[in-house]
């Protein structure tokens, strides 16, 4: 039981995506890229690939001295590289769940740990959340993306997508937080009572508030990003 023929292993786990569209799921961790043309992919994400495609790292000058100072302070949190020519491209990350969303003239903020691939239509930058006090020891950033045209984002798990409205604001923690929409500007708010309910990695009473119309998204997992960092109360936030 369990023994398979080459044969069969082959053909059940061969390729099954239909190859139709820009981005597929090949699987629900794994990510099928029909590349004609370029698109920006993650840094080490790549499995495997067919046909003829070139790999380059993000040049921020491109963009713009601001985006190249903005790479350089978020390290290897915003590691992008370009995939050019035509083929098949396969991404993962670390066995995390790959969703696929188009985005039709809107926009989304990503945990820049959270980005798989951004098709090339989609304009990105880099947000930066400082904390006006009791700083962490390292800064969070996140990435707006903004456009037509589809992303992908993975998360450890299934995730959970709340709706916020004026009269349901959202509270998260901020080591499960992915994304949310990109007309919503969160803030951070301390309560001590949390101590025992939040993830200690969120430190002992930090909270994202969620307020105005839009969506956030959760995991049910703590980014190891967030595990890192001091345990410290934060106050405030605002963008850069």
């Amino acid at each position: 039981m369990g023994c398979h023929s080459l044969e069969d292993f082959i053909k059940s786990t061969g390729e099954r995506a239909p190859g139709q569209g820009v981005f597929e799921l090949e699987r629900e961790h794994l990510l099928e890229v029909n590349l004609n043309g370029m698109v920006w992919a993650k840094m080490g994400s790549m499995v495997a690939y067919t046909g003829d495609i070139r790999f380059m790292r993000e040049g921020g000058l491109e963009h713009g001295l601001g985006k190249l100072v903005k790479i350089s302070l978020a390290g290897e949190g915003i590691s992008l590289i370009k995939a050019e020519g035509r083929g098949k491209l396969y991404l993962a990350d670390k066995g995390k769940k790959v969703s696929v969303l188009k985005l039709e003239n809107e926009s989304i903020f990503v945990n820049c740990n959270d980005i798989l691939a951004i098709e090339n239509s989609i304009n990105w930058d880099i947000k930066m959340m400082r904390k006006l006090s009791g700083v962490m020891d390292n800064e969070v950033y996140n990435v707006k993306l903004e456009g037509t045209g589809i992303i992908a984002i993975t998360t450890h798990h299934d995730p959970l997508t709340f709706r916020v409205t004026k009269e349901r604001p959202v509270f998260t923690s901020p080591s499960v937080t992915v994304a949310w929409s990109g007309n919503l500007e969160p803030e951070i708010k301390t309560d001590i009572s949390l101590k025992t309910l939040i993830g200690k990695s969120s430190g002992e009473s930090v909270q994202m508030v969620f307020r105005g119309e839009g969506f956030v998204v959760v995991q049910p997992y703590e980014e190891v990003y967030f595990q890192t960092q001091t345990e410290k109360r934060v106050s405030n936030v605002i963008y850069t």
